[in-house]
This record gives structure tokens, C-alpha cells and sequence, in this order.
């Protein structure tokens, strides 16, 4: 009778082991569906507003102004590429921080055009890389 209460023990409590790893498993499949949906909600606010910074057009009547207005947007995008989770929109956020940091009164004055050509590339690069694929 001894052995039959240990057997019954033993498969319970086998039993009450697989029940718990279970759960354990399952506990970490939500924390990781947590951190995915955590890093996509983090993603799409850091693109909402690095898009928004994206939009700055310079003033080419006021050279020196739009070049400190350039500047002042490429620091602020830098500073949301510290924040980005996704590569893709780390990078476009960098490649299109560091043309408007580096802005200068010649590329606005002797070239906007090109200058223009290039951040507009860039944004749309930015606009891509927060795109969710589908």
C-alpha cells in the first residue's frame, strides 16, 4: 500500500513538474511577445517623430538661420537613433542626421537643389525603414 501511495506520489508530482515547466515556457513566450510588441510600439514612435523632424525644408532667403534650422534637426534625429530598435531605421535615421548636421551655408546657397535631392533620398529611406513589411 506504501509503494502504491510512493507510485502516485511520484506520477503527480511528474505530473505537477511537467504543469509547471509548461507554464514556465509559456511565461516566456508572452515576455517575449511583450518585448516584440514593447520594441514595434517603441519603433513606430521613435519613426513618428523622426519623420516629422525628416519634413524640415530650409529657408534659403535666411542661409544662416536654415543651416542652424538643419543642424538642430539632424541632432534631434541622432539623438532618436540612439533610441531606434530596428537596424534598418537606426541607420536611415544616422545616414539622414549626419547630412543635415553637416549642413553647411555653401550646400544651401551655391547647391539646394542637390542638397534637397539628397535629404529627400534620405527621407524616403527613413519613410521605408519604418514602413512595416507586409
Amino acid at each position: 500500500m506504501r509503494s502504491t501511495k510512493r507510485l502516485l506520489a511520484g506520477i503527480f508530482g511528474g505530473g505537477a513538474l511537467v504543469v509547471a515547466l509548461t507554464a514556465c515556457d509559456t511565461l516566456q513566450e508572452a515576455q517575449q511577445t511583450a518585448e516584440g510588441v514593447s520594441n514595434a510600439a517603441s519603433t513606430a514612435q521613435v519613426c513618428l517623430e523622426a519623420l516629422k523632424i525628416a519634413s524640415f525644408n530650409p529657408d534659403t532667403a535666411n542661409p544662416e538661420a536654415a543651416v542652424q534650422g538643419a543642424q538642430d534637426a539632424g541632432k534631434k534625429l541622432e539623438d532618436l537613433a540612439a533610441k531606434a530598435t530596428d537596424t534598418n531605421v537606426d541607420k536611415a535615421l544616422t545616414d539622414l542626421a549626419t547630412t543635415m548636421k553637416e549642413t553647411t551655408v555653401t550646400d544651401l546657397v551655391n547647391g539646394p537643389a542637390d542638397w534637397l535631392k539628397t535629404k529627400a533620398d534620405q527621407a524616403a529611406a527613413l519613410t521605408k525603414a519604418c514602413t512595416p513589411a507586409g
